[in-house]
């Protein structure tokens, strides 16, 4: 689903208010019904609405897609059931035989995904320290179809520079992916920085409430974009109606709860840093960090994890 145009003209506070959240043309309904549907009426045969089956396209997920693409300054969007589902349909655009550099510490389902499920189809992958582009240039071989990296890193909060990890890919005609669940797009927006695909576990602060698991992925190549959509139709990893519902009603307070956790966290790591029975504090927001000057760079703030 393409973003909300009118939101370029919008600063993120009210693009999370507002894309893709019209109100509703026949009863000025501001908030976005939720289309609990599993077919559509047509109108004769083969000539639908817009909708002819949930699976391929409903109108709360497309509001949620408009929503989240707009978020991240990106052409396209797609949602999907959980994070995992996302990653998955990601990784399937490689076939057997390509390879995909990760980050050495990634996220244990993304590890699991791809060394105990894709390397049954024959999907080779290298880890390696991505704060280190000489490790990066001596794990890509001619096969390397992909570069994936978290960033901050989920749980040890790693900084990666996307633009040089994108830089780098591109080189090698790779694709470069950047998991941005925990900086979210109000923090960091990866595409502006290079990258092709953004992914998200929408679960975490997306949604914000502990209710909902969904996952979202984000690009701006329109090749990339159906290709994407062809595997979320065709895979059928996508969210109910309701867990749009509720997502988009996480995202519309996600500004205010990003600066208010960020906020948070940098008090707990003061306190933290000085306390004598704590050792090492990780925290991208402390100059001590190593890849501190990146996070300065590439983040609006640094984050609520600690």
């Amino acid at each position: 689903m393409s973003s909300d145009k009118q939101s370029q003209e919008w600063g993120i506070e009210t693009t999370a208010i507002h894309a893709g959240q019209s109100p509703d043309p026949i009863t000025g309904a501001v908030t976005v019904p939720v289309y609990q549907t599993s077919t559509y009426q047509q109108d004769a045969v083969g000539q639908d609405r817009g909708y002819e089956y949930s699976r391929t396209g409903n109108p709360t997920r497309d509001a949620l897609e408009k929503s989240v693409s707009s978020l991240e300054g990106a052409s396209y969007g797609r949602a999907f059931s959980s994070g995992m589902a996302a990653e998955d349909t990601i990784l399937r655009l490689l076939n057997p035989g390509d390879h995909i550099v990760m980050g050495n510490d990634a996220y244990g389902g993304t590890f699991r995904l791809i060394s105990k499920v894709l390397t049954r189809f024959n999907i080779e992958w290298t880890a390696v320290d991505l704060s280190n582009s000489a490790q990066i240039r001596a794990a890509i071989n001619e096969k390397t179809r992909m570069l994936w990296t978290e960033t901050p890193s989920n749980p040890l909060l790693s900084i990666v520079d996307i633009e040089m990890l994108a830089s780098i890919a591109h080189e090698q005609n790779a694709l470069c992916v950047v998991d941005n669940t925990f900086a979210t797009p109000y923090l960091q927006q990866p595409l502006s920085l290079g990258a092709d695909f953004v992914v998200h576990s929408a679960t975490k602060y997306l949604g914000g409430h502990s209710d909902v698991v969904g996952g979202f992925v984000a690009m701006n190549n329109c090749e990339l974009d159906e290709q994407i959509a062809f595997l979320q139709n065709a895979i059928g990893a996508v969210p109910a109606p309701w867990d749009c519902y509720l997502l988009m009603r996480g995202i519309k307070t996600l500004p205010i709860r990003m600066d208010r956790h960020c906020e948070n966290a940098e008090k707990i790591v003061d306190f933290l840093v000085t306390h004598k029975k704590v050792n090492k504090v990780l925290y991208p927001g402390l100059e001590t960090h190593s890849t501190h000057q990146i996070a300065m760079k590439q983040m609006k703030k640094y984050g609520g994890m600690v």
